[in-house]
């Protein structure tokens, strides 16, 4: 099939609605508990599997899970992501151990989060997981230290906002392709805090993010507990804004199979002290109803009891598309469920209506910088042309369509 008909056959966006939910959860199950047969799926659909396992950052993984033998596209597709993705992290790998080396001489401590985390506890071999960057969390005192730090190693301020600071290398170029690509910049993001909008209300963990007597250099998290305290409140913080990953309940499921008894108290102990982990339930339910059998019930149980009535209610039927990049549409209050109280549900909708300047700044951003985000028109939309799209009609989401308008462009 040439591309101007394979981009031309691409579904309407009620049939591309039910074929990603189909793709998606079939990917997420299969990945879970992987089963002796081919899905039997059009050519179209297969290609929109590409777009999904991309999406989702689970094409590698796929590549080595799988039992069975899908078309030729698709088996070439992951296995040459495969290699794009052990490739990047041999780079990535390379990058860490400068960076320790470096704020070790400057004695700077920091923790490296997320998927280096992982990585360092063996839970990925090279080639498994893709990282999109590095994540370093530094005390408040050694930010404006570390970004001198990482300005002295060819990296510049690129963007700011109240979660981070992300840092690109100073003779950075374009991504390249769809999918993981071994060429692509190494970006670092530098974290003073640990912290997610849910939905607009700021719910920080840093508490327990630092190890109590770090080191200069790279750090590890203090305990199992404490990263996967990290790793629910970002699962969460995406799932409110339906831009929840497959890798992300991979994550969960692999880390919870290594957690002994003694670390699963250690996290329920940390959610009794202070504020409780009332966010920590619908990310580690959803992980439940793929890979049965990682979570303890008595842990769940324990966080249902904490989680807010309708939170906890909408959770018990969700599934990995309800709040993934898989989602097709813009809504206009996504993750308002989240919301506490009349009050947060009051300020979160006026915010959405009425963003401020640091908002506009920040989706002004994307559009320039995002390739899925800079040649679509919605990106570019005024916000009173925004809210009578909701009202009038379905907006499809940018980012799910560049995916799918990529995967299918592709040539079989």
């Amino acid at each position: 099939m040439s591309v101007a008909i394979r981009e031309s056959a691409a579904p309407p966006p009620k049939a591309l609605q039910v074929t990603l939910r189909k793709i998606t959860e079939t990917l997420a199950h299969e990945l879970a508990s992987p089963t002796a047969t081919a899905p039997d799926w059009t050519e179209i659909e297969w290609m929109v599997a590409r777009a999904v396992a991309a999406m989702h950052g689970v094409s590698p993984l796929l590549s080595s899970t799988l039992r069975w033998q899908g078309p030729d596209g698709w088996m070439q597709f992951l296995a040459q992501q495969r290699t794009h993705t052990e490739s990047r992290q041999e780079r990535l790998g390379a990058l860490l151990q400068r960076i320790d080396e470096i704020a070790r001489e400057a004695g700077i401590a920091a923790v490296a989060l997320k998927g280096a985390a992982l990585h360092a506890m063996q839970v990925y071999v090279a080639g498994d997981r893709p990282m999109a960057d590095i994540d370093l969390l530094v005390r408040p005192a050694d930010a404006e230290r570390t970004a001198r730090m990482l300005e002295r190693m060819g990296y510049y301020e690129s963007w700011a906002c109240w979660k981070e600071r992300a840092f690109v290398p100073i003779d950075g170029h374009t991504a390249s392709g769809f999918g993981e690509h071994s060429g692509n910049d190494l970006k670092i993001e530098l974290h003073e805090r640990i912290c997610e909008r849910l939905p607009w209300h700021i719910t920080d963990v840093s508490g327990i993010m630092f190890p109590p007597e770090p080191h200069p250099g790279l750090n590890a998290y203090p305990s199992k507990a404490s990263l996967m305290t990290h790793l629910l409140l970002h699962a969460a913080g995406s799932m409110a804004f339906q831009s929840l990953r497959l890798l992300h309940l991979h994550d969960l499921a692999q880390l919870a199979s290594r957690m002994t008894d003694t670390d699963w108290d250690t996290f329920v102990e940390s959610s009794a002290r202070g504020e409780r982990f009332w966010w920590a339930y619908p990310p580690l339910k959803l992980t439940s109803r793929y890979f049965p059998a990682r979570i303890p019930d008595r842990v769940l149980e324990a966080l249902a009891n904490d989680c807010p009535y309708l939170l906890e209610r909408a959770s018990r039927h969700q599934t990995l598309y309800d709040v993934s990049f898989s989602y097709l549409w813009v809504d206009a209050f996504p993750g308002i469920e989240w919301s506490r109280s009349l009050r947060e549900i009051l300020v979160y909708a006026a915010k959405r209506v009425w963003p401020d300047s640091k908002h506009l700044a920040g989706r002004e951003h994307v559009a320039k910088c995002e390739p899925w985000a800079s040649q679509a028109q919605w990106s570019h939309l005024s916000q009173g042309r925004r809210i009578l799209r909701w009202l009038t009609s379905r907006q499809t989401r940018t980012l799910t369509m560049h995916a799918v308008r990529s995967a299918l462009a592709q040539s079989s």
